[in-house]
């Protein structure tokens, strides 16, 4: 059994949503994805999707999108992105799961999962105070975020394995490798490992990886990946 991650999916089969204006590198995503998940993701395997999941704006335009993760191997585990205007509260999107016999497919919202001795938890974040384009208004999101990391992480002790991954979609530090409450509340509940995506193209050259204050951060958003999901942990 092993746990994977890749973050910003960004699949549009329900609408006209081009990806390749945004460099060579996302032509035929959807295809090269797919191709590289069956390659190395077995049934038993999880795979765990932090962020901008489908661009579709309402859940009923999803279905598409979902449909495609469902059909590929592994159990998913998905959580917000700042592109994901689809999501809705916990209880209508387990429904919509459930009313669409997507079996494969879980939600973290607030919650926490457990997988074999890894417990996952983790939220979408937001910018960071210290960045140039962090504003007046940003400060009630961030800290609304800070409190939901610190639920999951909550949840997670409540499993009661030793070993904690945290998943974000926004990394946890800034441009300019400033720590956050993301990084404080991380250090307080003993996390020593935390994945995120969001960045692209420009933005991976200045992303922040390897240890940082005791915890050690990976970006795996797909296209840095080149759509090929990374291994995490294996048993």
């Amino acid at each position: 059994m092993s746990i994977f991650a890749i973050a910003d999916l960004h699949l549009a089969l329900g609408i006209d949503k081009p990806m390749d204006i945004f460099g060579g590198r996302w032509s035929n995503y959807m295809e090269k994805l797919r191709k590289n998940w069956i390659s190395v993701v077995r049934d038993e395997d999880s795979v765990i999707i932090p962020g901008d999941i489908s661009w579709a704006t309402y859940i009923e335009n999803a279905y598409e999108d979902f449909e495609y993760i469902e059909t590929l191997p592994g159990k998913k585990i998905i959580s917000k992105g700042n592109h994901d205007y689809w999501w809705t509260t916990a209880s209508k999107l387990n429904k919509y799961l459930e009313e669409n016999k997507f079996m494969t497919i879980s939600f973290m919202h607030n919650n926490a999962f457990s997988i074999e001795d890894i417990a996952i938890c983790g939220t979408r974040g937001w910018k960071c105070p210290g960045e140039d384009d962090f504003k007046k208004d940003d400060e009630k999101i961030y800290k609304r975020e800070v409190a939901r990391l610190e639920l999951s992480i909550k949840s997670a002790q409540a499993i009661n394995h030793k070993k904690k991954f945290v998943f974000m979609h926004y990394p946890p530090v800034t441009t300019k490798s400033q720590t956050s409450g993301f990084i404080d509340i991380m250090k307080q509940h003993g996390i020593t490992d935390c994945f995120y995506g969001h960045l692209h193209g420009e933005g991976i050259k200045g992303a922040i990886e390897g240890d940082y204050d005791g915890i050690k951060l990976k970006l795996v958003s797909a296209d840095h990946l080149d759509f090929m999901p990374v291994m995490i942990y294996e048993k």
